[in-house]
Formats: structure tokens, sequence, C-alpha cells
């Protein structure tokens, strides 16, 4: 089983467009997935959860969060990007599927997207309560 919520198709799509080889997208997603996982609380109270799924979140954040996510992990801005480009593909997909493309494209031109899988520990002892301090769309 992978160990990140980002669908195989938007990753593949996501190292594609970023330049970074097939094979070393899915350690980097899953590298900051692992991160994101240990952190799933603050996002749930900073953050607006734009959609939910059985396995993910998926959160709107402030323009330059990527940044900060690869200062932390050591990231250089190629890899940064990748990861950050799987999970903007990744909502684009779910926009797609719920009729909500025109809504989460203007969201993403303010704001960032951040999917953290619910299978981390921290996501499976928090009691699945999604609601934000964030705004609406």
């Amino acid at each position: 089983m992978k160990d990140y919520p980002i669908r195989d198709d938007a990753v593949l799509l996501a190292a594609a467009t970023a330049g970074v080889p097939p094979g070393r997208l899915p350690e980097l997603v899953g590298v900051v997935q692992a991160d994101l996982g240990l952190r799933v609380d603050d996002y749930r109270h900073r953050y607006e959860c734009v959609h939910e799924t059985t396995d993910a979140f998926v959160f709107l954040v402030e323009g330059g969060h990527w940044s900060t996510i690869a200062e932390r992990l050591g990231f250089d801005s190629s890899d940064s990007w990748a990861v950050e480009c799987a999970h903007i593909e990744h909502l684009r997909r779910l926009a797609r599927e719920t009729d909500r493309v025109q809504e989460l494209a203007t969201a993403l031109e303010v704001r960032e997207c951040v999917v953290i899988g619910k299978d981390t520990p921290q996501a499976a002892t928090d009691g699945g309560n999604t609601a934000t301090d964030g705004e609406t769309l």
C-alpha cells in the first residue's frame, strides 16, 4: 500500500509537469505526508477543509505555505514544486468529479492546497472532526 492519499495519476502528471523522475515523486510525497500527518490537528483548526473523503482531507492554505514545508523538510525548489503539483492535481481531479471546477480553480488563484491522509496515527485518533476556523468559499 502506498504511504500517501494522492492519486497515482495525479502523481504521474505532477512528475511530468515538474520534471522530476516518476519514481522519485512518490517517495517525496510520502515524506511530506508523514510530516503533514503529524500536523493534521493544526490544519483542521487553522484552515478550511474544502473536501473530505474516507481517506483524506483537502485544505486551502495561505500562499507560500509550500515554501515553508520545503524549508522544514530540506527540499530543493524542484522537489517542492513537484509535490505541490501532485497536491494541486489531486484537488483538480476532485473538483471535476464534484462539479466544483470553477469554485476551486478560483480558490487556487489566491491560496494553495494541502492533502493530508486520514491513515496517519494523528489523523486516526482525532475523532474525525473537520471543523475549521478558515474562510468559506
